[in-house]
């Protein structure tokens, strides 16, 4: 099996998209997080 050896600037390439990727997924988590609760607030009010 061959493996890939990288160069630092693709390891800091990689780890930088790695980074912005997780960034994201948390702001979309805290997104999902704060209307579901905003729904269910409105919800209970009414």
């Amino acid at each position: 099996m061959e493996t890939v050896n990288l160069t630092e600037s693709q390891k800091k390439a990689r780890r930088g998209r790695n980074i912005a990727l997780g960034a994201v997924l948390l702001g979309l988590v805290v997104l999902f997080y704060v209307v579901t609760l905003v729904k269910f607030s409105n919800g209970m009010a009414g």
